[in-house]
């Protein structure tokens, strides 16, 4: 593992559903404990449009180029969840990004007929994946786009979305010559906000999609049932001789372990969380696992129970029988946690980004703008947080460092919503490694 400490990292600050008229922006974050300006924002770069919502976003290069002459990680790719903007930006200066291009949304919808685009991945040929929620009108399934190294739209990734009635994250493994992806819903069944009726009625997604990665092809699909509602961020071993994997079923609160045995690829519930009656709600609350992580060494697996308010560490050394080595409570419903100075966290840690070297975990509490008005309404009037655990990748545990705080809620233009963290020299959630 890299043991060199990250000293930037950049999260979006997300006016989407704030009640301000500002565009999102990219802010750049001092990490370096020796700084002057430890944990405080040292650079903005708003976007050009309004209503984006940024929301994840990787890079035009990563570790499956390593080695290959001209393949530089220059650009982080940004896009607009709601807008389907798509933003390239320099950061050849790592404290100072700039805005480099932006292919506009209304040509996506136009050129593929795609909308909602989530998960950035760089392929080991230097294009970029892009995984879309919707189509051009925001139903779904969605699928993946292709921009070429020039950051031009070069098509469609897959042959067909047959059989794929929901698309989200995906993962792949170019040695098992696989890719997975998952399911959420169409824009236009989350975009209002979350209903238990839709759920009910089949609205959200409940399966894993197994696809040949050279010829793109589905060549399986794992439904995983009532115990698997909503499977959202798919991880697979770093090691890419490995084809073990997890993905995180939000609804059902449950985390699924996947693997190839006897040439098909199979799939097992080994995490739940169980719901905790909360005084004010009717029902039992999930934890709503939004978020998991993998560790470098694939020795640790992270997830956030965005609902309940706490981060879990778990021993994953045995795929199949995770152990629980670490748990923190960060307020959610359940109000467990404390302050951060001063302050009590706006809703429940959700976005996870993990150092290179496994020691220093940083979270954001932002889920997505109408979900953080419907569960967290504080978000949008006092903006969420960026913090940060202290983890043991030896023995296991965690400790919340109370010394780092970005406070989102003091950004210039008003309160924002915090999401998806990268850093400059790579993080655990970006690279694939071939």
């Amino acid at each position: 593992m890299q043991s060199e400490r990250e000293v930037l990292g950049y999260v979006p600050a997300i006016y989407t559903a704030t009640g301000r008229p500002l565009p999102d922006s990219l802010l750049t974050v001092d990490l370096d404990p020796g700084s002057k300006t430890y944990s405080q924002v040292i650079d903005r770069l708003p976007m050009p449009f309004l209503a984006d919502e940024l929301h994840h976003y990787g890079w035009n290069v990563c570790s499956s180029c390593h080695g290959k002459p001209g393949k530089v990680r220059q650009y982080l790719v940004i896009p607009g969840l709601n807008s389907a903007n798509i933003h390239f930006v320099d950061v050849s200066t790592p404290s100072k990004p700039r805005l480099h291009k932006v292919i506009e949304g209304q040509e996506v919808r136009r050129k593929v007929n795609l909308s909602a685009l989530h998960t950035v991945h760089c392929a080991p040929d230097g294009r970029i994946i892009i995984s879309a929620l919707g189509d051009g009108q925001g139903n779904s399934p969605g699928g993946f786009l292709i921009v070429d190294e020039k950051f031009r739209i070069a098509g469609r990734w897959e042959k067909s979305t047959e059989g794929m009635p929901y698309n989200y994250d995906f993962w792949y493994q170019p040695r098992h010559n696989v890719m997975v992806s998952s399911e959420f819903a169409a824009p236009t069944t989350y975009g209002p906000g979350f209903r238990m009726e839709d759920a009910k009625a089949g609205k959200y997604g409940q399966r894993l999609h197994f696809w040949d990665w050279t010829t793109r092809e589905r060549i399986q699909t794992i439904d995983l049932g009532v115990e698997g509602m909503v499977p959202l961020e798919v991880r697979f071993h770093h090691n890419p001789d490995s084809h073990h994997g997890f993905v995180c079923a939000a609804l059902s609160s449950s985390i699924w372990h996947f693997c190839k045995k006897d040439g098909k690829w199979t799939a097992e519930k080994v995490i739940q969380v169980e719901p905790v009656q909360v005084e004010g709600q009717a029902d039992p609350v999930p934890g709503l696992v939004t978020d998991i992580l993998l560790s470098l060494d694939d020795r640790f697996l992270y997830l956030a129970n965005w609902l309940h308010g706490d981060i879990r560490q778990y021993d994953i050394t045995d795929p199949s029988h995770p152990k629980l080595t670490g748990q923190v409570w960060i307020n959610g419903l359940l109000g467990k946690g404390g302050t951060i100075n001063g302050k009590k966290p706006a809703g429940g840690p959700q976005m996870l980004q993990l150092s290179l070297d496994g020691k220093r975990l940083y979270f954001t509490s932002s889920l997505y703008s109408s979900w953080d008005n419907q569960f967290y309404p504080d978000i949008a009037r006092h903006g969420s947080l960026m913090l940060q655990l202290d983890c043991d990748p030896d023995n296991g545990g965690m400790s919340w460092n109370k010394e780092f705080c970005v406070d989102l809620g003091a950004e210039p233009g008003g309160p924002a919503r915090g999401h998806e963290i990268r850093f400059p020299n790579g993080d655990s959630t970006a690279d694939i490694w071939v």
